[in-house]
């Protein structure tokens, strides 16, 4: 079965998704296995990183924004400047996430969490979550 879930997201948000993942593949039933989590859209990406520290993320999008500053002058220029920033920035994290589920649960270590990250926004967005058993 695969679980779609609806996401508002704010400007540049980071949303922490990890207890829902986490309750799906424990409902799963699934005891050994991956966990399959994707997004259908391309000025947002998903990743793991640790969930302890929100100043973190202030340094994650401080380093997108310096890697892959909004510009006027990108080709691309569908909505807004943001758009096209997105795009790229949507390239380097990626829209999709290959985990392990070991004794019915995420196999994540226990400072990590994981994250939809916002590049546009706000919007509303959905990602999707398949538990295989392997």
């Amino acid at each position: 079965m695969i679980h779609r879930i609806n996401l508002t997201t704010e400007k540049n948000g980071v949303h922490s998704i990890t207890d829902e993942v986490a309750a799906i593949v424990e409902a799963s039933g699934v005891n050994e296995g991956i966990c399959v989590i994707t997004i259908p859209h391309t000025t947002a990406g998903i990743t793991v990183t640790s969930k302890w520290d929100e100043t973190g993320f202030q340094d994650i999008k401080s380093e997108m924004r310096r890697i892959v500053p909004t510009r006027i002058d990108f080709a691309h220029q569908f909505d807004t400047p943001e758009d096209a920033a997105g795009h790229i920035k949507s390239i380097l994290i990626g829209p999709s996430l290959v985990l392990m589920v070991s004794g019915g649960k995420l196999d994540l270590g226990s400072s990590q969490g994981i994250f939809f990250l916002e590049f546009d926004g706000p919007r509303e967005r959905r990602y999707s979550v398949k538990v295989i058993e392997c």
